[in-house]
């Protein structure tokens, strides 16, 4: 089921006697704990009742069921569904299994920590384990610091979602007002009380992890396994490569538990964009270039000779305006990078050469939506011809279009995404008037790029011509 969450319910359900077996058991659950428990109950003969969410995806109603599971849907939040599990099991006589706030659940997950210690016996600087509820990290710190006290046990929270390291840290139980969702997993607002009790005990520290560094991290685990894990599954090694980065270690050995793999397909686009971003291997800027013919060629001229050697464009957006009566043009460019800490260093590299830059590398705005939303209208663009380009991803291959166009026709609109690909696909609008017609045509077939003209195409007519 491609999580831990089995070995804490099946724990729980394997401690219950055979009238308890016999009558049932019950859990609310919209992830992982709901395919333990009824995977659970499989294995032990009992009747599994999972309460999910009305809001539940499909794809996870019918994991449970395959199971084995009874489904029943109530409410639109977790909180709604506890509420009815709650009376269901009151009026059914079922036992309740916690996700993560029970001794025995807390245990099976501790099991994590027994078979980390029995197959890493040599010296062991740290483990680091995500924290939802904390039940994950309250087993395996028990078992941990049991044997040997010795290894740090780090727990690791999304910024978003540290409700944990906030409840440690005031010494009490905090609730928080709302959590972040990208890491599903582990978006809890408030920990258990017995999970509160032991990760006091038996963390050392805690780290918060943002999303772009999860993302870098699911990358990493990919590159390095071919395996795919879940957001919060990968936020163990986001958090160990932020360790060695801020403690500058070397020869030591960690530890990071991968605790789930339950990614839907749909998120990988969004995960691999981030990942970029979360490396620091992309920097995105905000640049203003003159609204004139060959400032867009000499803008791409100083990109290779940025600081640090030759860039790859990663990104590229613009559209011609007519909002600016300064006769400036706002593009949005990324870059590749060579090493963390390089775009305000870019930044002032363009500026110097008069072109406005503003770094927005860390602008959650501009990462998760400006960056898709640059176009629309324009009066300015008269003659204007859309082309769907197919360049080969080398240096050269945007020049060699630059330098083939004559200098009498402008570029009105720009937009490409690197998709790591040999090839990138590149939507290109070019003001040519209509007398140009053999020159241009002389002019695609010189660039012999593959093409396709799309200034016919409906979706343009209707949000992008003016």
């Amino acid at each position: 089921m491609f999580s831990f969450k089995l070995r804490g319910a099946y724990n729980k359900m394997a401690h219950l006697t055979p009238e308890q077996l016999k009558a049932g058991v019950i859990c609310a659950s919209a992830g992982n704990h709901a395919q333990g428990v009824a995977l659970g109950a499989h294995k032990l003969g009992s009747r599994a009742v999972i309460v999910m969410p009305t809001t539940t995806p499909q794809v996870k109603v019918d994991a449970v069921k395959a199971l084995g599971g009874e489904v029943v849907l109530a409410g639109d939040s977790y909180s709604d569904a506890y509420d009815h599990a709650v009376k269901l099991q009151a009026a059914q006589g079922l036992t309740f299994i916690h996700p993560f706030d029970d001794p025995l659940v807390i245990a099976g997950q501790g099991t994590i920590g027994m078979e980390i210690l029995r197959q890493h016996q040599g010296p062991l600087a740290a483990v680091f384990v995500a924290i939802g509820g904390g039940g994950l990290i309250s087993g395996v710190g028990a078992y941990v610091k049991a044997v040997r006290p010795e290894v740090k046990v780090i727990g690791v929270q999304m910024r978003d979602s540290d409700a944990m390291a906030q409840s440690v840290g005031q010494g009490r139980q905090v609730t928080l007002a709302d959590v972040g969702l990208f890491a599903d997993g582990t978006a809890v607002k408030r920990v258990g009380e017995e999970t509160f009790r032991v990760a006091s005990q038996v963390v050392d520290e805690f780290i918060t992890v943002d999303i772009d560094a999860v993302c870098a991290a699911i990358k990493d685990v990919f590159i390095d396994t071919r395996s795919i894990v879940e957001p919060s599954g990968a936020m163990a090694v986001a958090a160990l490569k932020q360790y060695v980065a801020t403690h500058k270690t070397k020869g030591e050995s960690y530890v990071a538990i991968l605790s789930g793999a339950n990614m839907n397909f749909d998120r990988l686009r969004f995960v691999a964009e981030r990942a970029e971003v979360g490396e620091e291997r992309e920097a995105l800027f905000a640049v203003t270039i003159p609204e004139e013919r060959g400032s867009f060629r000499r803008f791409c001229e100083i990109i290779g000779q940025l600081p640090g050697g030759p860039r790859n464009v990663t990104e590229f957006n613009y559209r011609i305006s007519d909002a600016d009566e300064n006769g400036q043009a706002h593009v949005f460019v990324g870059l590749t990078t060579n090493g963390k800490g390089e775009s305000p260093r870019i930044a002032s590299a363009l500026q110097r050469a008069g072109f406005g830059a503003v770094d927005l590398t860390h602008n959650e705005l501009a990462k998760g939506h400006v960056r898709y939303m640059i176009g629309g209208h324009s009066h300015l663009a008269r003659d204007e011809r859309l082309l769907r380009f197919v360049f080969p991803e080398r240096p050269g291959a945007l020049m060699k279009f630059l330098s083939l166009m004559r200098p009498s026709w402008n570029i009105s609109l720009f937009n490409y995404r690197h998709e790591g690909a040999d090839y990138g696909h590149i939507l290109v609008g070019m003001q040519v008037p209509k007398a140009h017609d053999a020159a241009f045509r002389r002019f695609l077939d010189q660039l012999g790029y593959p093409w396709i003209e799309e200034t016919d195409n409906p979706a343009y007519r209707l949000f992008l011509n003016g």
